[in-house]
């Protein structure tokens, strides 16, 4: 081997210590074990972060190896792939999209209001879906990228770091199919009713009702449960690791043209979903291109946190990327604030301002006289406690 080939290797094997050596990696691991251990004890709840200084490198995991339901930071993909058909000429954001019968699926957005037949433009579709969170906009875009570019993508970039993505209306026929067979073929317009409905045996009636299947005779009479088998099969579902790398390429500008990767993030720092997650625990001068993703017992957000520039046109001095998730039956009010004491173990551990810890504008920690009283464990004991009290996982 050259003497250049030593040194490249010496260089990158240097490189890499230095950034797992980062001075902010300790805190931040021992301050995420108390917010996950508070969380497990008074509500029950199963929390993994990722955290990335991408400038350096260092990462910091608790539980962020887990595979998670990631819900709706799948639309991160999904406009990837569309964009990379913008960049490559075949649509452009202008291009239109009728709206079809069996495109409506329930949740937030304007798509799913929509009359069929009008037609939608892509760039419209994107803003809705990422700023929104809208599940019609999404099974449209899908339509037009296709599925099978969507999923090529991820297996391109992360490899088996992330399961297969369907689209947002094949998750409800999957849980509802779980109920009785007939279920797993309901239009859009079945979706749109059984949403409608309020509380689990009011939908339950409702997808009896459609079916022409009564109750009694359901395979699965629960709908906890059938969410609880869905999310078992491990679709829509991924490493924080992993979902942290494509954001990384992302924001490195590796996966789109720099035109089209500019509008993403512009995208991604209008998403008015989740103001409670990740934006809750961050300084307000640090800007957050994010994506959160919201599913029965499943809270989530992951973005890039940027700290003002230095100076104008300067580039930002720091980029953190942080990815959260949070499982449990607690209310969803409370997993929002696991997601936002996350955000802000990362303040205070001083990789949002230029390696000041503990600085006055980070969130408060949590407290709890349990917490106090524990020793701070290796992460082979807190991984073997199990999933409900988190697992760390050092890089």
């Amino acid at each position: 081997m050259s003497a250049l080939a030593l040194g490249l290797m010496g260089l990158a094997w240097a490189a890499g210590s230095a950034a797992q050596d980062a001075p902010w990696r300790a805190p931040l691991l021992e301050d995420l074990r108390r917010v996950a251990r508070i969380e497990a004890e008074a509500h029950g709840l199963a929390l993994g972060v990722h955290v990335r200084d991408l400038q350096s490198g260092a990462a910091v995991n608790w539980g962020g190896k887990r595979r998670w339901y990631l819900a709706s930071m799948v639309k991160v993909p999904i406009a990837i792939a569309v964009l990379q058909a913008v960049d490559e000429g075949r649509v452009t954001l202008d291009t239109p999209l009728t709206v079809r019968a069996d495109d409506y699926v329930d949740g937030a957005g304007r798509t799913n209001r929509t009359p069929v037949g009008k037609a939608l433009s892509v760039r419209f579709l994107l803003e809705q879906m990422i700023i929104h969170s809208d599940n019609t906009a999404s099974d449209m875009l899908i339509g037009l990228a296709g599925l099978s570019a969507v999923n090529a993508l991820v297996q391109r970039q992360v490899g088996d770091g992330l399961e297969p993505i369907t689209t947002l209306g094949e998750v409800r026929r999957q849980v509802y199919g779980r109920l009785t067979p007939q279920a797993e073929h309901l239009s859009g317009a079945s979706l749109l009713s059984i949403h409608r409905e309020r509380g689990d045996d009011a939908r339950l009636q409702r997808v009896a009702q459609i079916t022409g299947v009564p109750t009694p005779q359901f395979r699965q009479r629960s709908l906890a449960k059938a969410w609880q088998d869905y999310y078992a099969e491990g679709l829509n579902s991924g490493r924080l690791d992993a979902y942290g790398d494509l954001l990384a390429q992302l924001n490195r500008g590796e996966l789109l043209s720099a035109r089209s990767t500019a509008h993403l993030r512009a995208l991604m720092e209008r998403v008015v979903t989740g103001p409670r997650r990740l934006r809750a625990g961050l300084p307000a001068d640090v800007r957050l291109a994010h994506k959160t993703g919201t599913q029965r017992e499943r809270t989530c957000d992951g973005g890039v946190a940027r700290l003002p520039a230095a100076g104008r046109g300067a580039a930002p001095a720091r980029e953190v990327l942080i990815v959260a998730c949070v499982a449990g039956a607690a209310p969803r009010a409370q997993a929002e604030r696991a997601i936002a004491q996350s955000a802000a173990a990362v303040c205070r551990a001083g990789l949002l301002h230029h390696g000041a810890p503990h600085a006055s504008d980070c969130l408060s920690p949590p407290q709890s006289a349990s917490a106090r009283a524990a020793p701070a464990r290796d992460a082979d004991a807190a991984a073997a406690s199990g999933p409900a009290a988190g697992a760390a996982d050092e890089e």
